[in-house]
């Protein structure tokens, strides 16, 4: 068993080892960086987003929060 599950091991490293991407260097100057960032940016950023209002509360539990465990330690 220990045989037939090495050589499965060694086939399936050798497939991974066909399929490796390499990653190439990015070859941009600072500046074309800094600007692609600047330009990927959203238009008003989070501060000013006008459809988001806060944290949202949930109301799934029933239960506010940190009540579910005080029961148990007063046992």
């Amino acid at each position: 068993m220990d045989k037939r599950l090495a050589k499965r091991h060694k086939r399936q490293v050798a497939r991974k080892k066909e399929h490796v991407k390499l990653s190439e260097p990015d070859l941009r100057t600072p500046e074309e960086i800094k600007a692609a960032r600047e330009a990927s940016r959203p238009a008003g950023g989070h501060a000013n987003d006008t459809n988001s209002s806060g944290p949202v509360q949930s109301f799934r539990g029933g239960k506010a929060p940190g009540t579910g465990s005080a029961a148990k330690t007063d046992v």
